[in-house]
């Protein structure tokens, strides 16, 4: 079968919709032109890929803690999409369910964005994911996730990955940050995106300088931790991106069928509780 027909599961996508859903006025980047995604562009996107079900990831670009759009896609999807949110950290409990009853699996952490220092009072939001049985999803580079190690291990918290946590090639495979991440999978809550080359490679596609730290991970974490996600649609891209090339740059990763099954469906299926149906689309 085509690797663009077999059955998949996205974990990492971007809806923007500006014109029924405008950007915030203080928000300092706006997406504009092909950084712009609208449901129905990802519906299509999915149906034309064999994109069963998909993951949405609120973005601090253009939407920032506005989680209207994602929201809206989520209730109008017919059971396709769940969601990660920005979530404030003096959220109680009763705004937690009713995200949760809404979709929304975990809450989005961006150091990258907001820098370390921002989420130094993020415990007690992060305690109250793990009671909920709710994801902590980071997005860290360089030697960013050291920091959340400690709370990561103390607390029953399951936790997302962004971009194979985007280490520093030149760095090699001993820099702090991505042993830390290594570290991880000892505790058995921790899952991995094997998603996001761009944004950490130092060379084209297909980002060959990133391959050590992909086997390094499928090492630790296995497939059964691991999941493929495409960014899409690429928000600050630093050179043109898109779905097809990435989805052949799996199968060059992943040879074996049965490897890709894991990593496209029957893992993030098993973790974020999409249907038994995510072989196929619906229309």
């Amino acid at each position: 079968m085509s690797i663009f027909k077999a059955p998949k599961i996205d974990c990492h996508v971007h809806v923007l919709d500006p014109v029924n859903f405008p950007y915030g006025k203080d928000i300092e980047y706006k997406p504009s032109g092909q950084e712009i995604g609208t449901p129905s562009q990802l519906r299509q996107v999915m149906q034309t890929y064999g994109v069963s079900h998909a993951l949405l990831v609120q973005p601090n670009s253009g939407y920032g803690s506005d989680n209207s759009c994602m929201l809206d896609t989520i209730a109008r999807g017919g059971g396709r999409f769940k969601g990660i949110a920005i979530i404030a950290f003096d959220a109680d409990l009763a705004a937690l369910h009713e995200l949760k009853a809404q979709g929304i699996i975990g809450a989005a952490f961006n150091p990258t964005f907001h820098g370390i220092d921002y989420y130094k009072r993020s415990a007690d939001l992060i305690g109250k994911l793990a009671q909920l049985d709710m994801f902590l999803q980071i997005q860290s580079e360089h030697d960013q996730l050291s920091m959340f190690v400690p709370w990561i291990e103390a607390m029953p918290i399951r936790v997302l990955i962004d971009h194979c946590g985007r280490p520093t090639p030149e760095a090699g495979l001993d820099q702090p940050g991505f042993k830390a991440l290594l570290r991880l999978a000892a505790t058995q809550r921790v899952s991995v995106k094997l998603s996001g080359y761009s944004k950490f490679s130092q060379v084209p596609y297909p980002f060959d300088d990133t391959w050590p730290y992909v086997a390094a991970i499928v090492d630790a974490f296995t497939l059964d931790r691991c999941l493929w996600a495409s960014d899409w649609p690429y928000l600050r891209a630093p050179q043109r991106q898109d779905y097809g090339p990435l989805l052949e740059l799996a199968q060059m990763l992943f040879p074996d069928p049965a490897e890709r099954r894991r990593l496209f469906c029957d893992t993030p299926r098993r973790l974020f509780g999409f249907g038994d149906d995510a072989g196929t689309m619906r229309a």
